[in-house]
């Protein structure tokens, strides 16, 4: 008897798990699911700055070149594309009932509540104001994982979005858009010694060095090894 061989592969989807809270072990409030996987993703890495130099000195001194802060600055920009149209198609569906009324109007939402804080928190913040008080405790946004396949789970702060809202419906609802995310890595230098965030970045770096264990030069290495100074 023969097995019936998939018609598609097992897409894994990338998403963003939102955390309210940076307790470990704490389970995430929110899952925001990819309705397409972003065809590429830039990303960038830059050294954090350098300590000023000490009294005396003009530059950085020789022994101090290659030590480093910490781990790099890196950034993450990728564009997620939303369509209604599945939906639209079967609105009496309950799963679709939303987007049937409201169009792309909750997904989009949810991506924008990652820059917000929350509404309990900025009525804290305004009370603080009024009160004349000269530090104001500034909100915290919540926790942001990016989750784009099991050797990349990293925390992330949005620090920018663009919206292109591209067709509507009948009651100007979005049903097509594409949104431009613009992401911030946080390390384990952007987080107290216990946090939900603290340890997904070290289990982020440790897959990195594990991968690059398995980075093999091929038959060039002979060549290679000949060039370097003995």
């Amino acid at each position: 008897m023969l097995s019936a061989s998939p018609l598609r592969p097992n897409l894994q989807k990338g998403a963003l798990a939102v955390y309210p809270t940076h307790t470990p072990g704490s389970q995430p409030s929110t899952l925001i699911v990819f309705q397409f996987n972003p065809e590429s993703m830039k990303r960038t890495l830059a050294h954090r700055a350098a300590p000023a130099p000490s009294e005396g000195k003009s530059g950085a001194a020789k022994e101090d070149v290659l030590r480093v802060a910490g781990p790099p600055v890196e950034t993450i920009n990728l564009t997620v594309d939303m369509h209604a149209s599945d939906q639209l198609d079967d609105p009496d569906n309950d799963q679709n009932a939303a987007v049937a009324q409201n169009g792309l109007h909750p997904a989009l939402a949810a991506l924008e509540l990652l820059m917000y804080p929350p509404t309990l928190d900025a009525k804290k913040i305004e009370e603080q104001a009024a009160k004349g008080k000269v530090q104001v405790s500034p909100a915290d946004l919540p926790l942001v994982l990016l989750i784009w396949g099991k050797s990349r789970v990293v925390p992330v702060k949005l620090t920018s979005f663009a919206i292109s809202e591209d067709a509507f419906d009948t009651r100007l609802n979005p049903i097509s858009a594409k949104v431009e995310l613009g992401m911030q890595v946080l390390s384990y230098m952007e987080f107290t010694d216990s946090s939900v965030g603290r340890d997904a970045f070290l289990a982020y770096q440790k897959a990195k060095e594990v991968l690059a264990q398995q980075n093999k030069p091929g038959s060039a290495l002979a060549g290679i090894r000949n060039l370097l100074p003995h």
